[in-house]
């Protein structure tokens, strides 16, 4: 019965950036005093955390622009396979309706008998006839034909 507080993300951290101007400027060599020692090595650790995180994030970039890249192109090929499949389904479309008036084409010709079809027709008739003498004409008929 308790709510349970979810903890907001912090901000991610980031090192101090470096000083504009260092007045005191000291290295581990010679000269430096042995209580300069510390200072120093402080400041290099820090430059060296500040390096470090600067190349992580550059890193962190470069990733991030690879995927997106990445995204892009798979976004296009998935365009163009999409396109690609549309355009086939269009093709298979406009062949059905193609086809469909086509045999409206054939049923109304059927049905409106032409008097060239009556000529074609007679010429047929005239033809099978032929045919049906020269069957009657053979003995036996084979019953397979080879060659074809």
């Amino acid at each position: 019965e308790k709510t349970v507080p979810i903890p907001e993300k912090l901000n991610e951290w980031a090192p101090r950036p470096p000083p504009e101007f260092v007045r005191d400027v000291m290295g581990s060599s010679a000269g430096a005093g042995s209580g300069e020692f510390h200072v120093y090595r402080h400041l290099r650790r820090r430059e060296y955390q500040r390096q470090d995180f600067m190349d992580a994030m550059a890193e962190k970039q470069r990733l991030d622009e690879e995927f997106q890249k990445k995204l892009e192109r798979n976004k296009m090929i998935a365009e163009e396979q999409t396109a690609r499949r549309r355009r086939k389904r269009q093709k298979l479309k406009e062949k059905k309706l193609q086809a469909k008036k086509t045999k409206l084409e054939q049923k109304k010709q059927e049905k409106e008998p032409d008097q060239s079809q009556e000529q074609v027709s007679s010429e047929d008739d005239e033809e099978d006839s032929k045919e049906e003498e020269e069957k009657e004409d053979d003995a036996e008929e084979p019953s397979f034909v080879m060659g074809r």
